[in-house]
């Protein structure tokens, strides 16, 4: 009953996967949901688990929800490649599904570091995650991208943080945030509402002073600017997609 299986969704992450891995080895089961990769990130999977398994990818949130019934434990640990756990934040959660029966579900800080150094104003801390849960009491809402996690039951809070390392340089951002993550944003945006000229000028730059000034990213220095500007060029591109296809129709 307090034995733990940490998912791990990937693809071509040979550069982050071993990292991750090496982070998560006191699990009781490490579950690898793999979207069918072409480099060796199988290859160093599976010298720390046996238990991989491989699914066509539509988006985060069905993948995940695929691999979580897939687990052998009670608890389940979702942890993307470009995470790591600490000690302190393991301790805490073997601990914790040692003690709690109350709770079904709990949220954990996640600490997001850019280029090397953790931002800790601009909203990027405490970024509540979602990501510790019992199987059957928790599944994803079924998004194109950011997905969210439904609980059954009570939810509680860890205390110490999941680092996550999103930056690989500028070329993974720009494809990452830029051609993948904004174009899924804007069809996700498309069932609800639509683009036009004020929300392509203005949105961005709310966006901006919203995340530099008012929940002042200024603190965090150059890398706060550069955050808060590649959100708000994340939202232009956005709104981009979604008015052009709207045009094309």
């Amino acid at each position: 009953m307090n034995k733990i299986t940490v998912v791990i969704p990937c693809y071509n992450n040979e550069d982050l996967i071993e990292e991750c891995l090496k982070s998560v080895q006191w699990a009781d089961e490490i579950l690898i949901c793999d979207s069918f990769s072409t480099d060796k990130t199988l290859a160093i999977a599976k010298t720390y688990t046996d238990k991989i398994i491989q699914h066509t990818y539509v988006n985060a949130a069905r993948q995940k929800n695929w691999a979580i019934p897939q687990a052998s434990n009670q608890w389940i640990l979702i942890v993307d490649s470009d995470e790591r756990i600490s000690e302190e934040l393991k301790k805490e959660i073997q601990d914790t599904i040692k003690n709690s029966s109350n709770y079904n579900g709990f949220k954990i800080p996640r600490a997001n570091f850019s280029f090397g150094r953790h931002l800790k104003h601009g909203g990027y801390w405490p970024d509540w995650q979602l990501r510790l849960f019992k199987k059957h009491k928790g599944k994803y809402k079924t998004r194109e991208v950011h997905e969210h996690m439904l609980i059954e039951g009570e939810v509680g809070c860890l205390k110490n943080a999941i680092n996550h390392f999103p930056d690989r340089g500028v070329a993974q951002i720009v494809e990452k945030f830029f051609l993948r993550y904004a174009k899924l944003e804007a069809k996700e945006r498309l069932k609800k509402e639509s683009s036009n000229l004020l929300k392509l000028v203005f949105f961005p730059a709310l966006l901006f002073i919203k995340r530099y000034i008012l929940k002042r990213g200024f603190l965090d220095g150059v890398r706060g600017f550069i955050a808060a500007f590649l959100w708000s060029i994340y939202i232009f591109l956005t709104y981009l997609y979604m008015w052009r296809w709207k045009e094309n129709e």
